[in-house]
């Protein structure tokens, strides 16, 4: 069989359109229109004009002429990681390189709908599948460059109709020195937006080099110097190759609907429905910043007596380690993502948390902090025990890995030395029932005794039977509420239909704002 990379680029390498199952293709499809939601959605937020005004704008016209992928690949990828706001899958937010790229390459590679939608998945199994070998360590979610950096070498490789041999030296080359985010950075500045640009831009360089005739490691992966032993706790290299063309990672996706941390969206989902409930509607303008703050004459704040939001382990770790980087509007973007207390406030205040909840004058309201003051965290064990019996954001990696994973995931979840029953049983063959619950339950008391009260087992568009029926209609929404151009928006149902010139046209209206 060869090496992991060997096996993975002969099955990537010869996927075409035809051999996806209908589902697949159609999961794609929203994954392409959802993205670029992403990417409209970061060029209307203040980080997001900086990187156009640093790097040039999403499309293929830029600074060093009228055709530059490159350049347009690392933008893209800078754009969709800026608000949190970017899809995922079991295991890894792998859209940046995986449908970026492909986007870049539309006009040099010529794509019709079909090859798009094909190099899109082919790229997403590639990376989804050599982040979740390696999920069981340090680097998770944003933090794993990696993923790019194996999404971009296999999008741009299938897109060129690269030989097989050629995409395993490109990862050889893309996966010698992967970057290494540090949390401080991450948390705590604006640098986490360039954490899946650069890795793209490396990724396509590998490829360059591959293409003129350097080598990599051919067993960069599994090796014990290699990627898995360096970046994991618990390497679980069998899952690179397991049930390839079977198996699809495409179909875990979870598609967001809230510019927030993955592990507070139910919490905001509550919040929504509670907003509804409240004894009168708070007003969406914001107080005077310079003004001292009585928060008893805060729009029926001081009706409002605790916020109990009740959360699984890990949703209490998230937000335990925002904290230190909260300051109000100077806080970094990662810390007001990951904060329950302030999504929580921000969606009882407005009714939801939009990419304006992620700049000021929304981030500077007094208001909305005094009452994010209200917020406590409960740790609540049956919400823990149902996050891990899901495949994602944990329970299949847990089961993959079996007794490997209990020391690692003492640590990581904070258990120390209680003993936490881990998932049991076999790891899914296939991913057609794969789910994602991350829940929550809010308790609100009121001053005058009463109680409101509203759980969800899992936000909005996670994976699962509901995100299964909806997922187009959650992925044009999306698009939609960035201002998209219908007619852009029609074309792009139907994706697979498309020929290179009608592809082109329709991404290039959606990305010029």
């Amino acid at each position: 069989m060869g090496s992991l990379t060997t096996t993975l680029a002969r099955w990537a390498a010869g996927l075409r359109h035809d051999d996806l199952p209908e589902r697949i293709s159609g999961y794609a499809t929203s994954q392409l229109i959802s993205h670029l939601a992403v990417v409209r959605a970061g060029m209307a937020h203040p980080l997001g004009r900086k990187l156009v005004e640093a790097f040039g704008p999403p499309t293929t016209d830029g600074p060093d002429g009228p055709d530059d992928p490159d350049r347009a690949a690392y933008v893209l990828a800078a754009l969709s990681s800026c608000l949190y706001y970017e899809d995922s899958m079991y295991v890894g937010h792998v859209s940046h390189s995986t449908v970026g790229v492909p986007l870049a390459f539309r006009r040099e590679q010529r794509l019709t709908g079909r090859q798009l939608i094909a190099a899109v998945v082919a790229a997403n199994e590639c990376a989804a599948r050599v982040t979740a070998a390696g999920t069981l360590g340090p680097f998770r979610g944003q933090t794993a460059a990696h993923a790019q950096l194996v999404g971009a070498v296999a999008a741009k490789s299938h897109g060129a109709g690269a030989p097989a041999a050629q995409w395993a030296d490109a990862w050889g080359l893309a996966l010698a020195a992967p970057p290494w985010s540090l949390r401080r950075a991450f948390l705590g500045s604006d640098a986490k937006v360039l954490s899946a640009s650069a890795p793209v831009r490396i990724g396509l360089d590998a490829c360059r080099a591959a293409a003129a005739g350097l080598t990599g490691a051919a067993d960069i992966l599994e090796h014990p110097g290699g990627l898995l032993a360096k970046v994991s706790d618990a390497p679980t290299p069998e899952v690179v190759t397991a049930g390839l063309g079977t198996r699809w990672h495409t179909e875990t996706l979870s598609f967001k609907v809230h510019p927030a941390g993955a592990y507070v969206d139910a919490a905001i989902d509550c919040a929504r429905e509670l907003h509804r409930q409240l004894p009168r509607q708070f007003p969406r303008q914001f107080h005077d910043v310079n003004e001292p703050a009585d928060i008893d004459e805060m729009d029926g704040i001081d009706e409002i007596d605790e916020i109990v939001v009740r959360a699984a382990r890990l949703t209490m770790v998230m937000d335990r380690e925002s904290r230190p980087y909260l300051d109000r509007e100077r806080s970094a973007i990662l810390a007001l993502n990951l904060s329950v207390a302030y999504n929580v406030a921000t969606a009882l205040l407005t009714g939801g948390v939009t990419v304006a909840d992620l700049t000021e004058p929304a981030t500077a309201d007094p208001a909305r902090w005094a009452l994010a003051a209200k917020v406590r965290l409960q740790y609540d064990p049956e919400l823990s025990r149902e996050l891990l019996g899901a495949t994602a954001p944990l329970g299949e990696a847990l089961r993959q890995a079996g007794a490997r994973a209990e020391e690692w995931f003492a640590a990581f979840s904070g258990s120390g030395k209680t003993r936490v029953a881990l998932p049991k049983g076999d790891p899914s063959v296939t991913f057609e029932d794969a789910t994602k619950v991350v829940g929550s339950r809010i308790d609100i008391t009121l001053r005058d005794g009463r109680t409101l009260r509203a759980q969800r087992a899992h936000a909005v568009g996670s994976a699962g039977p509901e995100t299964r029926r909806d997922h187009r209609a959650i992925a044009l929404d999306k698009l939609a509420a960035t201002g998209a151009p219908a007619d852009a928006m029609a074309a792009l149902r139907h994706t697979a239909s498309l020929d290179a010139a009608e592809l082109d046209a329709a991404v290039r209206e959606v990305l010029t704002r």
